[in-house]
């Protein structure tokens, strides 16, 4: 197996392989982990404020002295229609009630959200390679900031209209996420009231190679040998793994999301707003069943994201600290099941290395 390409080069990697950032599963452990064998380690940072950015960096590189991708959230944050939140904090209060969960559920007054823009001195501070974004794009400035240290920008796309435009816009590279993928959706340019792209990375990977000259990363239902020679064979020059990873022992999913990922069918996983507000798929579970029954029953809305993904914080950190798997989000792809190992992120990263090399 020839591995080296122009994308390598690019990134200064000796492997295609890309370790997802998973805001909430991913650790810097696991960064370094992928990052220490030749492949790219991506650290998540996305909505955090701009000290816990920077304390994450700081553990990865203590951890590596490889490069490693920092992701950023390239969305712009909406007003709080006060109205839906109201409503949507009272549900939330009574469910944690009836759930006996431990939680406040943050007030509307309360609520404050971090920009990626008040995250990117940090990263040119700390002369971050490469920084990967998803959610929208970045500004013109930013771009030219980046692009002037040096740093290489990876978009993500959800159908081939988004891959032109991040072309466009000065990337160097498109993640290609077909709607296998777990976690949320990278979509940016469709209306808040249009469905979103549904597009498979079957079809999608190689359509967007041929509508850009730029590298293509492939993201979505990859996670063995046979599907990481696949998405080369369509046209991409590396590969996005998330879900093989979250039951890693360095991952910070808790146990009840490992083992449900070990039980999981290929029909199990589904795309929900209920957590976040923004579509995003996960294994389902009796939040997303709750949440949708009381959108029937009442009308109930869901705020944009990153309103809701707030209004939940303490509801699924209060689940989590009881291990309770069916009241907090477990993002997950379409072959999360066939995927997942428990196992350290190195022996997973290995055993993909010689499963292609096979």
């Amino acid at each position: 197996m020839i591995w080296q390409n122009r994308l390598t080069q690019l990134l200064g990697i000796q492997y295609p392989i890309i370790q997802a950032p998973m805001l909430g599963v991913t650790s810097p452990e696991m960064v370094a982990a992928i990052a220490n064998l030749g492949g790219l380690g991506s650290l998540p940072v996305g909505g955090l404020a701009p000290e816990k950015t920077l304390e994450l960096i700081k553990k990865t590189k203590s951890l590596t002295d490889r490069p490693f991708a920092v992701n950023l959230f390239a969305h712009e944050i909406p007003e709080i229609d006060v109205s839906v939140a109201r409503k949507m904090t009272d549900y939330l209060q009574n469910l944690s009630a009836e759930q006996h969960l431990d939680c406040a559920i943050p007030s509307i007054e309360s609520l404050k959200f971090h920009s990626y823009t008040e995250q990117i001195q940090i990263l040119l501070d700390e002369q971050i390679p490469i920084v990967s974004f998803t959610f929208g794009v970045l500004t013109d400035e930013i771009i030219a900031q980046f692009k002037a240290r040096g740093v290489v920008l990876i978009g993500t796309a959800t159908c081939v209209k988004e891959a032109v435009f991040l072309e466009q816009k000065g990337v160097d590279a498109i993640t290609a996420q077909g709607v296998e993928a777990g976690g949320h959706r990278g979509t940016f340019l469709t209306p808040a009231n249009q469905p979103i792209p549904q597009v498979g990375s079957m079809s999608l990977i190689p359509q967007i190679a041929d509508h850009v000259s730029i590298p293509v990363l492939a993201s979505g239902g990859i996670g063995d040998g046979r599907t990481i020679k696949a998405a080369f064979m369509l046209g991409a020059e590396a590969v996005q793994i998330g879900s093989a990873f979250i039951a890693s022992a360095e991952s910070l999913a808790i146990s009840a999301y490992k083992e449900s990922l070990q039980d999981a069918q290929d029909t199990d996983s589904a795309l929900t707003r209920a957590f976040s507000g923004r579509w995003a798929r996960g294994l389902s579970n009796s939040f997303m069943a709750k949440m949708d029954v009381e959108i029937a029953r009442t009308g109930l809305s869901i705020p944009q994201y990153p309103i809701q993904n707030s209004l939940t914080t303490t509801f699924r950190g209060a689940a989590q600290k009881q291990n309770n798997a069916q009241m907090t989000n477990l993002w997950a792809g379409q072959s999360a099941a066939s995927h997942a190992q428990m196992k350290s992120s190195a022996e997973i990263f290995n055993d993909l290395l010689q499963q292609v090399e096979q």
